[in-house]
């Protein structure tokens, strides 16, 4: 029922593409250390670089697991479930790391997402994820669900903030700069952009 694929492109990249909601998965070396499982939702906010790396826009949040995780061991998981249509799951495993604003990068990861404007979600870094191993499965379980628009609430929430401030709200949460299990997450204060 499963079935292992060399590259993200066809029919696999449109279903991948058009769903409104994807997971990411991530945990430390240490065994004691906190696994990690994040929905992503803001459209546009995903995007396929190529037939073997895809990225996404890391906005603001109350904690920094998936960034300290990735800057320890750099493994990921991602994974899109068909809420509608014919039942599918698709997991992307690989290596992932964020870019942050100070990255020569940064500029030219955030042109490849022309459909959103990141500015009033706290974009904090673009990770990028290299597939070593792309598969899909049957999603029989999966139940149907209906999607019908994003919360306004982050960019509300977020876009009153400037870079300052930004970085203010930040130090105060407690698992931004350092990870649940004491890993190096967000630089702050935040970086600045470069160009």
């Amino acid at each position: 029922m499963g079935k292992t694929y060399d590259r993200i492109d066809g029919r696999l990249r449109t279903f991948i593409e058009n769903q409104p909601l994807f997971f990411t998965a991530t945990a430390p070396l240490g065994q004691e250390g906190t696994i990690n499982l994040s929905p992503k939702g803001v459209a546009g906010s995903f995007a396929v670089l190529d037939e073997r790396t895809v990225a996404y826009l890391d906005f603001a949040g109350s904690n920094a697991e998936t960034i300290a995780h990735l800057r320890e061991n750099g493994r990921i998981t991602l994974m899109w479930c068909a809420f509608q249509g014919p039942p599918n799951i698709v997991r992307v495993h690989g290596r992932g790391e964020p870019v942050f604003r100070d990255d020569p990068r940064f500029e030219d990861l955030v042109a490849r997402f022309p459909g959103v404007d990141p500015a009033p979600h706290g974009l904090r870094a673009v990770v990028v994820v290299t597939a070593e191993l792309i598969r899909d499965t049957c999603g029989y379980a999966v139940p149907f669900l209906s999607y019908e628009e994003d919360r306004d609430l982050h960019a509300k929430r977020f876009a009153r903030e400037d870079d300052a401030s930004l970085s203010a709200y930040f130090a105060k949460k407690e698992h931004i700069a350092t990870s649940i299990d004491g890993l190096p997450g967000l630089p702050l204060p935040l970086p600045g952009r470069v160009g």
